[in-house]
């Protein structure tokens, strides 16, 4: 396999867009061929993550048009839906794709209109990434899985419910803080533990700035083979490893406490690009609740498995800690146009492995690491890259 690196990022902002998904896709695409320094003639495939496009606007075949509407109408193009992971997915399997000499430059991401929706409706079609047979008849939605979760790592590792709450605030409060310096963020505002603990009760424990919201949005990447990647940019990033994993429905799954699907992409990953956890400099991990960033820190190794919750009482997850968390803001508070989450995850590696984000910059980054998780704990996709 050759080595592949990315070249050139794109994203539009994240919130409420009057887009279509073909035209926030479209967007954030050619500000990453003008990254690259490529003309879209020189994409060979088009690999595109979204999962609603035929709810949102009565639209399917996205990867089609939105390939037609950067001006390359004739090559293969592909949709992926791996759920809330699509994005990271359609990544992926575009760096296989280049590794293995198919083609030499290809352009991925993805692209959503969950806010768009509405409530209502965006809760409705959202719940279809849970099991129709068991979950959805019981009630089940993702709030109450991650609500679960809470009480169950409470119990397991013994941490009375409040303390668990306060921990899990100060991940957005964390998060909050650096989505203002992010200027595509959905949210670009503080908060505080109160402006949690006053918000409205969603899901025992979980209340409403424990939650991402839903997002509008596109990211996307152009990822080349590394002879490429030299004549094109000073400034490659290159793919280190990768990993993928899917799991059984909920009741099939042990303990949600410990996602197993991810330790398994993870251990992919790491083992591809020779790496460990302590090696890793900086991670965009899946916050799409506040006690998701805190289990995921653990199924990822940066911390034991309980001391999760621990380490963002101390500090170690802010910009500046011992392993940054997120400084992107994360789905929390940069958002989460579920197609578009994982390409957003790059784009922001990316920046900050070549020095340029700006107020948000972990200083020193050399190797990253993204993390993004689909429905009912049942998609993950691993990345790791490095300078």
């Amino acid at each position: 396999m050759r080595e592949v690196a990315v070249v050139g990022v794109g994203m539009t902002k994240f919130g409420l867009s009057e887009k279509s998904n073909v035209e926030l896709f479209s967007e954030a695409a050619m500000e990453a061929i003008q990254e690259s320094n490529i003309q879209p003639g020189d994409i060979q495939a088009l690999f595109l993550g979204n999962v609603f496009g035929g709810f949102e606007e009565g639209q399917v075949t996205l990867s089609a048009f939105a390939a037609a509407d950067i001006g390359i109408p004739y090559i293969p193009t592909t949709r992926f839906e791996g759920a809330c992971a699509s994005g990271s997915v359609a990544i992926r399997d575009a760096f296989i794709w280049v590794a293995s000499g198919m083609y030499d430059i290809v352009l991925a991401g993805g692209t959503e209109k969950a806010l768009a929706m509405g409530t209502p409706y965006a809760t409705r079609t959202f719940a279809m990434g849970a099991d129709s047979r068991y979950e959805a008849p019981t009630g089940i939605t993702f709030p109450g899985v991650f609500a679960m979760m809470a009480h169950l790592y409470a119990k397991k590792y013994d941490i009375p419910l409040r303390k668990l709450k306060e921990q899990m605030a100060l991940v957005a409060v964390k998060n909050h803080r650096n989505g203002l310096h992010h200027p595509k963020a959905h949210f670009r505002k503080e908060i505080t533990i109160d402006t949690v603990f006053n918000s409205a009760m969603i899901a025992d424990p979980l209340q409403l700035f424990d939650c991402c919201p839903f997002s509008d949005g596109a990211a996307a990447v152009v990822l080349a083979s590394a002879e490429k990647a030299k004549k094109l940019t000073s400034k490659p990033v290159y793919v280190a490893g990768v990993g993928q994993c899917s799991a059984p429905p909920l009741a099939n799954q042990k303990d949600i406490t410990r996602i197993r699907a991810r330790e398994y992409s993870a251990k992919q990953a790491y083992a591809m690009a020779g790496l460990k956890p302590e090696d890793i400099d900086i991670c965009e991990l899946h916050d799409c609740f506040t006690i998701a960033e805190i289990a995921a820190s653990e199924s990822l190794g940066f911390f034991d498995f309980g001391e999760g919750s621990r380490a963002v009482e101390r500090g170690d997850t802010q910009i500046g800690g011992k392993k940054p968390i997120n400084p992107s803001g994360g789905l929390k508070a940069r958002g989460h146009p579920i197609g578009a989450t994982g390409a957003a995850q790059v784009y922001e590696i990316a920046k900050q492995l070549r020095g340029e984000a700006a107020e948000r910059q972990v200083h020193g980054a050399r190797i990253g690491m993204t993390d993004t998780l689909g429905a009912d704990l049942a998609v993950v996709c691993n990345m790791i890259f490095r300078i």
